[in-house]
């Protein structure tokens, strides 16, 4: 089911062709002919960690296949609010073996990425199947079994010795229960419904949570609406991200240095950034507080409860907003996993992304997995390494260990 292929010279100045006509994806099995497929490796996610794993594994020869619930690759960027760019520069949004085709210094739209992604996965024969999301993962005695519901095929069934999860901690909306008190009348999304200022009633706005992605909606929906943004401040780069002084000094030092080398799981100063980012988010980057002020959004602190309908803060005061965006973060989703993990399920145990307490079981793409970088699209590639030297490892071992037995 896989095919290895020799990377191109030119593969860096790919071009990115829009549309899933271009990729070349495994075949689909018709209803009649539904099974049960075994391989060597399951990889369950296609985004940029999951095709960042088929990358490496390629290199290994052993047969493997990669499941996305979405209808095409990149659709969980594509789905995202229009006026979305990335927080980095495209000179540090390539995956391994294929940089990104823009400008070094320009910031990548959310559909410039979904389309490399779809790019990424054609230009090195990715063994891909979308619409295909998996909805249960148990293990068999010595191997691994997922089902998933195909919707042209039915029910269908993986068999693999090994399975790497290849998916971000955002997977599911988190929204505080006391939102379902708040008056029906007021307009209420989560991030990922919110698309742009057309679907805000008249009247202010309230945007709860004040991480990157909230930052940057509150400013757009100020130039609209009058807006105010809840919680509190998770402290932002103190610089400009595209200022010629962080372009060739303080980015190279912030993002390959600092967030990749020194922030890690294996040192105290890592560590203790780990609780906070997990606890409090990360820093914004782009957005810096004054811009907040300058686009006329106004802070607030948290949102405590719900009175009379309107949002509560947790000084007091209640306020008569029309809108209500909870920009408030997402859960892992991996209720699926029908396996006990280590840590629980919101935040499975690992050592950077090799679940021990079972052998054969890897996560890739989970929020500071490894270091800082690791849900930055720069980090992928050194988490997905490793972890496909454990699973080439490990399929090493069983193929010595059944050789020795025949």
């Amino acid at each position: 089911m896989n095919r290895t292929k020799t990377e191109p010279k030119d593969a860096g100045a790919a071009l990115i062709e829009e549309g899933s006509a271009f990729l070349r994806l495994t075949p689909r099995p018709s209803p009649a002919e539904s099974r049960t497929e075994r391989l060597d490796v399951l990889v369950i996610g296609a985004g940029q960690a999951g095709l960042s794993v088929g990358h490496f594994l390629a290199r290994t020869g052993l047969r493997f296949l990669i499941l996305d619930g979405n209808a095409r690759i990149g659709d969980a960027w594509r789905n995202r609010w229009d006026s979305l760019r990335l927080f980095t520069p495209a000179r540090y949004d390539g995956l391994a073996g294929m940089p990104f085709p823009a400008p070094p210094h320009s910031f990548p739209t959310k559909d410039e990425m979904a389309d490399y992604l779809e790019s990424y996965a054609a230009r090195f024969a990715l063994p891909v199947r979308t619409g295909v999301r998996v909805d249960r993962l148990w293990r068999e005695g010595d191997h691994y079994v997922a089902t998933a519901a195909d919707p042209d095929s039915g029910r269908h069934r993986f068999e693999a010795a090994q399975v790497v999860v290849a998916m971000a901690t955002y997977q599911r909306p988190r929204i505080p229960e006391f939102s379902r008190e708040l008056d029906p009348r007021i307009v209420q999304l989560h991030s990922s419904a919110y698309r742009s200022p057309g679907q805000l009633a008249e009247g202010g706005v309230l945007v709860v949570g004040a991480g990157n992605s909230g930052a940057e909606i509150a400013i757009e929906s100020a130039r609209t609406h009058e807006t105010w943004l809840a919680g509190r401040g998770t402290g932002a780069v103190p610089f400009r991200i595209d200022g010629p002084a962080a372009r060739h000094v303080l980015l190279p030092f912030v993002f390959r240095g600092l967030f990749h080398r020194v922030l890690t799981r294996d040192n105290p100063l890592g560590r203790k950034a780990r609780e906070s980012v997990i606890t409090k988010g990360g820093p914004l980057i782009r957005v810096k507080p004054k811009q907040l002020a300058a686009a006329g959004v106004r802070r607030t602190p948290r949102v405590a409860g719900i009175r009379d309908g309107k949002p509560l803060l947790s000084d007091g005061r209640v306020l008569h907003v029309a809108n209500v965006i909870w920009s408030t973060g997402f859960t892992p989703g991996f209720s699926w996993i029908d396996l006990e993990l280590p840590g629980g399920k919101d935040e499975p145990g690992h050592a950077r992304g090799i679940v021990a307490e079972h052998p054969g079981l890897y996560f890739v793409g989970l929020h500071f997995l490894y270091a800082f970088s690791s849900t930055m699209i720069h980090g992928m590639a050194r988490d997905a390494e490793y972890v496909v030297a454990a699973v080439a490892d490990r399929a090493r071992a069983r193929k010595s260990l059944e050789a020795a037995k025949a």
